[in-house]
C-alpha cells in the first residue's frame, strides 16, 4: 500500500509547482486588471491577453505585449510606455504597487481624466514620469517626494488646477519639469528658484499670477525657461539676469509692465528671448548687444519707446528681429543691413522714419520683411533680393516713391504686399519668373503701362490688386482667367480700356472687381465655368450687350453690379432663382422689359433699377400702368393732368427740403455718400423719408439713435443717427467709408449715409427676422446651432483679420446678431463702439484689448446658444466649474446624454473647448479669431445646413 501512495504525492508536489510559478507572474496580473478598468475603444491593447499555458521559465509573459518593457531577463518590468494609443478613463492606481522597478512611465497623449493616482509617487525607481496630453484635473496631488529618483516630470496640457506644487522642488534629481498649458493659479514658488540640477523649466499658459519671484534668478542650471501666456503683476526681476546657462527664455503674453532690465544683458549664452504682446514701456537696453550668442529677439507687441540701438550691429548671429506694434521712432540703422545672419525683420506698425538701409538683403539671406504702417520715404533698396530666398515682402501704408526694379528678379517671392504708397513706373515683375508668387498687391499707388502681359504664367496666383492706379492703363490680359488658383482679381480705377477677356478656365475664381475703367464689349458668356465666382463688380464702364443667362446662373454669386454701363435687353430671370443673392445693380443702363417678380430681387430697391426709361415693375413703377399712361391710347388730358400732378409733388417736395436746408442751415448742407455696388440713394431720400424736419431732432443722440425708415425709393432702412463736432468729421467720414466697403455674408450691409458738418443718419439693411436674444430660448437642433456659430466665428475673422487694419466689433452680445431671410447670423453695429471712439478724439490704441474682448464675449454666445440661453455672460461660471460637470449640463440640454450620441458628445465637446478657450482670463490665452473658426471648420454638425 504505502509503495503506491508515493506516484501520488509527486503529482500533487507537481501540481503545486505549476500553480506556484503560474501566480509568480504578478505583473501580467496587474496589466489585465489595469486594462479592464479603462477605455480601449479602438483596441490598442487587443495583444494583452492571458496565457493559455503555464510559465515554468519564470519569465514575465507581458514582456512581449505592445508598449511593456522589461529587463534583459525578462523577468522585471521596468518601463511602460501607453502614449498616443486612444485610452481613455479614470486612471487606476492599485495596480502600481506591483512595478517597484518601473524606471519610465509614458501614458501620454491619452484622454485620461480624474485625478492623478497618489499610488504613483511610491514608485521609488521611477525616473521619467510622462502624463501630459491628457485631462488630468484636480489639484496636484501631494506625495510627489516619494519620486525620489525623479528626472523627467511632463504634466503638459492637461486641465490641473489649484496651486503649483511646491514640493517639487525637493527632488533633487528633477532636470525636466513642464507644467505647462492647465488651469494652475496663485504665483510661481519662490521655492521653485532653489532646484539643484533644473534644465528645463515650462509654466506656460495657465492661470498663474502675483509678481514673478526673483528667486528664479538662483536657478544656475537652467538652460530653458518657458513661464509666459499668464497673468502677472510687476516688472521683469532683474534677477533673472543671473541665470548664467540660460539659452531660451520666453516671458511673452504676461501682463508685465515697467522697462525691460539691462541685466538680462548677462545672458551671455541666451539663443532666444521672447517678450511680445507684455505692456512693457521705456527704450531697448543698448547693452542687449553683448548677447553675441542671440539668434530671435521679439518684443512686439508692447508700448516700447525710441530708436532700434545702434549697438545691435554687433549682433551677428541674429536672424529674427521682431519690433513690430510698439511706439518706437527714428530710422532703421544701417548696421542692421550688415547682419550676416538676419532672415526676418517685422517691424510694422511703429513711427518709423527716413529710408530702408540702402544694402538691406546685401549681406544676408534675408526671407521676410515687413515694415508696414509706418512713415518710410524712399525707394526700394536695391540689394533687397540678393540672397535669392525673399518670400514676403510687406511695404504698404507708408511714403514709399521710386519703381519697383529690385524686384525684377526676385523669383523666390511669395507675397507682395506694396499697396497704399506712391510707387510709379511701369510694373516690371517678370511674373514667369515667379513660381511661387499667390499673392500681390500694388493697389493705391502711381502706377503706369499696364498689367504684366504674363500674368497668366504665375500659376500659384491666388490674389492680385492693382486698384486705384489712376494712370495705369493697358487691358486685362487675354489668358488672365486661365489661372488655375487665382480667387481674386481688383483692377479697379486703373483706366483700363479693351474687352474683357474670355472665361477659359476659372474655377478658383471669387472676386472680379474691375469698376470705374473704360472697359467695352460684352460680357463673355464663357463666364460660365466661374462656378465659385462670388462678386463681380463691372460699375462704371462702356460695356454693353445683353447681361448673359449665364452670369445670372452662377450658383455662389453674392454680389453683381453692372451699374453705370450700356447693357440692353431684359434682367434675367436666372437672378431670381438665386439662394446667394445679396445685391444686384444694374442702374443706369438700357435695361428694357420687366423686372422679375422674385422677392430677392425687389428687395433690392429702386435705386438698383434707377436710369433705364424703358424698365418697369415693382419696385419701380408697374409696367401696365406705365402702358397705359404713356401709351398710344392715353388722351392728352389724362397726361396734363398727371404731369400737373407730378409738379406739384417735386414743388412740394422742393419745399420741403429747403425748408429741412434752412432748418439745419446753421449746420452745412446735407450730402450723401451711397456705397458701390449697393443701391444708390440721394440726402432728398433720406430727409424726405421723416414726417417732418423736426422728426429728425427726435432721435436720441448716439446708441439709442435707432429707428425704421422707409425711403421714397421703397427700401426699409434702419437708421442710426451719429453727432460730431465739425473737427472730427473728416475722421468719422473716413471711418464710416471703410464700414460701409466691408461686405461679408455675416455682416450687415451699411448701404450709406447722409451727413452735414455736424451729423450723420447711418442707413443699413432692415432684417425683420429678429436677433439672436428673442430667438436663442427655442428648441433647434445641433445643425442649426453650428451654423449659427460658425457664422458669427467668420463675421468676427473677418473683421479680425480680412480687413486691414483690423477692428473690434466692440459691442457683441445677442442683441447684435440679427437674422436674415435664410436664418443666417449677421453682426450688426460692428465698428461702431470705435466709431464713437474716434468722434471724441480717443486714442485707438485700445484696439488691442477690443479684439481680445471679441473673442471673450464670442464665447460667451457659444454658452449662451448651446445653453439655449440659460447662461448669458457665462465665461466666469464655466470657469470656476470642472470641465466634466460643464459638459454633462451641455450635453443634457442637447440632447446627447445616451451612448448613441457618442459622435454628437465629440462635436459638442469641441464647442465648448473653444468657448473655454474663448473666455479664457488672461486675453493673451485666448485664440484668435481665425484660429477660433480653424478648430470650429470640423464640425458635422455644418454640412446639415
Amino acid at each position: 500500500m504505502e509503495i503506491f501512495q508515493w506516484p501520488h504525492l509527486n503529482l500533487l508536489f507537481s501540481s503545486m509547482l505549476i500553480v506556484v510559478v503560474l501566480a509568480a507572474d504578478p505583473y501580467s496580473d496587474a496589466l489585465l486588471s489595469f486594462k479592464s478598468e479603462i477605455i480601449d475603444t479602438f483596441h490598442n491593447l487587443d495583444d494583452w491577453l492571458e496565457p493559455n499555458s503555464g510559465n515554468p521559465s519564470g519569465k514575465v509573459h507581458a514582456c512581449s505585449w505592445s508598449g511593456v518593457k522589461c529587463d534583459n531577463n525578462s523577468t522585471i518590468v521596468i518601463g511602460l510606455n501607453l502614449s498616443t494609443k486612444k485610452l481613455a478613463g479614470k486612471l487606476p492606481g492599485k495596480q502600481f504597487s506591483v512595478f517597484t522597478e518601473l524606471v519610465e512611465l509614458n501614458i501620454s497623449q491619452n484622454s485620461f481624466s480624474g485625478e492623478i493616482p497618489v499610488e504613483i509617487f511610491n514608485l521609488t525607481n521611477l525616473r521619467s514620469l510622462d502624463i501630459s496630453r491628457n485631462n488630468f484635473s484636480g489639484h496636484f496631488p501631494g506625495g510627489v517626494t516619494g519620486l525620489q529618483s525623479l528626472v523627467v516630470l511632463d504634466a503638459f496640457s492637461n486641465s490641473f488646477s489649484g496651486p503649483l506644487p511646491v514640493e517639487l522642488s525637493k527632488l533633487e534629481f528633477l532636470k525636466v519639469l513642464n507644467l505647462a498649458g492647465s488651469y494652475f493659479s496663485g504665483p510661481i514658488p519662490s521655492a521653485y528658484g532653489f532646484f539643484k540640477r533644473l534644465e528645463f523649466l515650462h509654466l506656460a499658459g495657465n492661470f498663474i499670477s502675483g509678481n514673478i519671484p526673483p528667486e528664479l534668478g538662483n536657478l544656475q542650471t537652467v538652460t530653458h525657461m518657458e513661464i509666459g501666456y499668464n497673468s502677472y503683476e510687476g516688472n521683469i526681476p532683474w534677477q533673472l539676469g543671473n541665470m548664467r546657462e540660460l539659452q531660451y527664455l520666453d516671458i511673452a503674453g504676461s501682463n508685465l509692465s515697467g522697462s525691460i532690465p539691462k541685466q538680462l544683458s548677462n545672458l551671455t549664452k541666451l539663443q532666444s528671448l521672447f517678450l511680445f504682446r507684455n505692456q512693457l514701456t521705456g527704450l531697448i537696453p543698448w547693452e542687449f548687444s553683448r548677447i553675441l550668442a542671440l539668434t530671435n529677439l521679439d518684443l512686439s507687441d508692447n508700448f516700447i519707446s525710441g530708436p532700434i540701438p545702434e549697438s545691435f550691429a554687433d549682433l551677428k548671429n541674429l536672424r529674427l528681429l521682431s519690433l513690430m506694434y510698439n511706439e518706437m521712432n527714428g530710422t532703421v540703422p544701417d548696421g542692421i543691413a550688415e547682419l550676416p545672419s538676419l532672415d526676418t525683420l517685422f517691424i510694422w506698425n511703429n513711427f518709423f522714419t527716413g529710408s530702408l538701409p540702402r544694402n538691406l538683403g546685401k549681406n544676408s539671406k534675408l526671407r521676410w520683411l515687413d515694415v508696414s504702417i509706418n512713415s518710410f520715404i524712399g525707394s526700394i533698396p536695391p540689394h533687397i533680393c540678393a540672397g535669392g530666398e525673399l518670400f514676403k515682402l510687406i511695404m504698404f501704408s507708408n511714403k514709399f516713391t521710386g519703381n519697383l526694379s529690385p524686384l525684377s528678379n526676385c523669383s523666390s517671392l511669395v507675397r507682395i504686399r506694396l499697396e497704399d504708397n506712391s510707387f510709379s513706373g511701369e510694373i516690371p515683375l517678370t511674373l514667369s519668373h515667379l513660381p511661387d508668387v499667390s499673392y500681390i498687391d500694388l493697389s493705391r499707388n502711381k502706377f503706369t503701362a499696364g498689367i504684366p502681359s504674363d500674368i497668366s504664367q504665375a500659376s500659384k496666383l491666388q490674389y492680385f490688386n492693382v486698384s486705384n492706379n489712376p494712370e495705369l492703363g493697358g487691358v486685362i490680359p487675354e489668358e488672365t482667367w486661365s489661372l488655375p488658383l487665382l480667387q481674386n482679381f481688383s483692377a479697379s480705377s486703373c483706366n483700363i480700356s479693351g474687352n474683357l477677356p474670355p472665361f477659359k478656365s476659372c474655377k478658383s475664381m471669387l472676386v472680379v472687381e474691375l469698376q470705374k475703367n473704360n472697359m467695352s464689349g460684352v460680357v463673355p458668356k464663357s463666364v460660365s465655368h466661374c462656378q465659385a465666382l462670388e462678386i463681380i463688380n463691372l460699375a462704371s464702364n462702356q460695356l454693353d450687350g445683353h447681361i448673359p443667362d449665364e452670369l445670372a446662373s452662377l450658383p455662389a454669386l453674392s454680389v453683381a453690379d453692372l451699374s453705370h454701363n450700356n447693357f440692353s435687353g431684359s434682367i434675367p430671370a436666372e437672378f431670381g432663382k438665386s439662394t446667394n443673392l445679396l445685391l444686384l445693380n444694374v442702374s443706369y443702363n438700357d435695361i428694357s422689359g420687366a423686372i422679375p417678380s422674385e422677392k430677392v430681387l425687389q428687395s433690392m430697391g429702386r435705386s438698383a433699377y434707377v436710369g433705364n426709361r424703358e424698365l418697369c415693375g415693382a419696385p419701380l413703377r408697374s409696367c401696365s400702368a406705365s402702358m397705359s399712361i404713356f401709351g398710344s391710347k392715353g388722351t392728352g388730358k389724362l397726361r396734363l393732368v398727371l404731369l400737373l400732378s407730378a409738379g406739384v409733388t417735386i414743388l412740394i417736395a422742393a419745399l420741403l427740403f429747403w425748408l429741412v436746408y434752412l432748418r439745419k442751415g446753421n449746420k452745412g448742407q446735407w450730402k450723401m455718400e451711397s456705397f458701390i455696388g449697393l443701391p444708390q440713394f440721394t440726402a432728398n431720400d433720406v430727409l424726405r423719408s421723416f414726417s417732418s424736419a423736426d422728426s429728425m431732432e427726435e432721435l436720441p443722440p448716439l446708441y439709442a439713435a435707432v429707428c425704421k425708415a422707409v425711403l421714397p425709393t421703397g427700401i426699409t432702412v434702419l437708421v442710426k443717427k451719429i453727432e460730431w463736432e465739425p473737427k472730427r468729421m473728416k475722421v468719422a467720414i473716413e471711418f464710416i467709408t471703410q464700414m460701409g466697403n466691408a461686405r461679408h455674408r455675416n455682416l450687415i450691409r451699411l448701404l450709406g449715409f447722409c451727413y452735414n458738418n455736424h451729423m450723420a443718419y447711418m442707413l443699413y439693411d432692415y432684417l425683420p427676422n429678429g436677433n439672436l436674444a428673442e430667438k436663442v430660448t427655442m428648441p433647434r437642433d445641433w445643425s442649426t446651432k453650428c451654423r449659427i456659430i460658425t457664422g458669427i466665428a467668420r463675421g468676427l475673422c473677418f473683421l479680425h483679420h480680412d480687413w486691414n487694419p483690423a477692428i473690434s466689433h466692440g459691442d457683441l452680445n445677442s442683441s447684435t446678431i440679427v437674422f436674415d431671410d435664410n436664418f443666417e447670423p449677421r453682426l450688426a453695429d460692428f465698428g461702431f463702439k470705435y466709431l464713437i471712439e474716434l468722434i471724441k478724439g480717443r486714442s485707438s490704441e485700445a484696439i488691442k484689448d477690443e479684439l481680445y474682448m471679441d473673442i471673450y464675449r464670442f464665447g460667451e454666445i457659444i454658452l449662451e446658444i448651446l445653453t439655449n440661453g440659460r447662461l448669458t455672460n457665462g465665461g466666469e461660471i464655466v470657469q470656476s466649474k470642472p470641465k466634466d460637470v460643464v459638459l454633462r449640463e451641455i450635453y443634457s440640454e442637447n440632447e446627447a446624454t445616451d451612448d448613441s450620441t457618442n459622435s454628437l458628445q465629440d462635436e459638442i465637446k469641441q464647442v465648448v473647448d473653444v468657448s473655454l478657450l474663448c473666455t479664457r482670463s488672461r486675453p493673451a490665452d485666448r485664440p484668435s479669431m481665425k484660429d477660433a473658426l480653424k478648430l470650429l471648420s470640423g464640425l458635422k454638425g455644418q454640412g446639415k445646413q
